[in-house]
């Protein structure tokens, strides 16, 4: 941590992660038709890149929190403290009171949920990789992926992926569609979230975020807090392997060095879903999919993209590119 402030607020966000992943294995115990997580536990205590304080952003509020738990009951309060309001001659709801917010609820439950939109809050974290959930279902879908290839008995018609429910696969085949066209290329997005953000990295000059040491700058805190690491003289991250002095300055040089030096992986990652045939390097499972089973990518695409999943495995991303018009309010 760069102060002390920075310390006191990731040591409060391990006492948070913690407690959902406390609340995960409660999960877990109750649903005996659920097995555990199979992923690795090298990152269970990995906690995300933190803002510098918790603010919250309700109307008139503006108070800031170092604790994330203090901060999300704060704004929890907040919905508990609103008045419902006339909407026609017999509707009443409650007005989210976010910044440039105007979504409506007709109870003050809904409107907690949609309050996660604004401040991020998790509900639950899996026990064994630490990844975080904003409801159980999420969670359970989160172990339900890691079926066995025997027991997925619903396939996807568009690229024939699999899965253990009906409903993810219901899930999985919505992100075939991309609905949102970029004005500025032939790009298309599945969300105006995913639009906003092509059109930041790809279209804009803008470098918000700007180094303190030297000349850098760039486009988002990720980014920013990545290349810190580079004038610091001391390593970041140590491997947590018994007997082994490994250090980097990135969290990716870690997960990297244990996959090959103490899990042996020099198996390929790269694995096409059509035929399962596996590649170590991505290009070569791109010349694949453009040989063998005659894939191309759309215009204003120009490569295909891979997504790692659960299994460890990158496989591509497909989508079905449909254009809309966009309305001004997306830029």
């Amino acid at each position: 941590p760069e102060s002390s402030d920075d310390l006191v607020r990731h040591v409060y966000f391990h006492c948070y992660h913690t407690k959902l992943k406390q609340w995960g294995l409660r999960a877990l115990q109750s649903q005996s038709d659920v097995s555990h997580c199979q992923l690795d536990i090298q990152s269970r205590n990995i906690i995300p890149e933190i803002q510098e304080n918790f603010l919250c952003l309700w109307e008139y509020c503006e108070r800031s929190f170092d604790n994330p738990e203090w901060f999300y009951r704060h704004v929890e309060d907040h919905s508990f403290c609103l008045e419902y309001k006339a909407a026609g001659k017999e509707n009443h709801v409650v007005l989210c009171g976010w910044k440039d917010c105007d979504c409506t609820f007709k109870g003050r439950c809904k409107l907690r949920e949609h309050l996660r939109s604004h401040t991020q809050e998790k509900v639950v974290a899996c026990p064994t990789c630490g990844g975080m959930f904003a409801n159980n279902t999420k969670f359970f879908d989160h172990i339900r992926r890691q079926t066995a290839l025997d027991q997925q008995r619903f396939q996807c018609s568009h690229c024939s992926k699999r899965f253990a429910t009906e409903r993810l696969a219901r899930d999985h085949m919505r992100n075939h569609v991309n609905h949102y066209k970029c004005p500025l290329c032939d790009m298309t997005c599945p969300l105006p979230s995913s639009l906003r953000n092509h059109i930041r990295f790809r279209h804009s000059e803008e470098r918000p975020f700007k180094c303190d040491y030297c000349d850098y700058s760039c486009k988002n805190l990720i980014d920013l807090r990545k290349h810190l690491d580079t004038h610091s003289k001391e390593p970041a991250y140590r491997c947590e392997f018994e007997a082994c002095s490994f250090t980097a300055r990135s969290l990716c040089s870690i997960k990297l060095h244990y996959r090959k030096v103490h899990e042996g992986d020099s198996e390929p990652r790269y694995k096409c879903h059509v035929c399962d045939k596996c590649f170590t390097r991505g290009n070569n499972l791109t010349v694949h999919l453009r040989k063998k089973h005659q894939f191309k990518w759309p215009s204003g695409h120009p490569r295909f993209r891979y997504k790692e999943h659960e299994d460890g495995y990158m496989r591509l991303q497909l989508v079905r590119y449909e254009s809309v018009e966009l309305t001004e309010q997306l830029l």
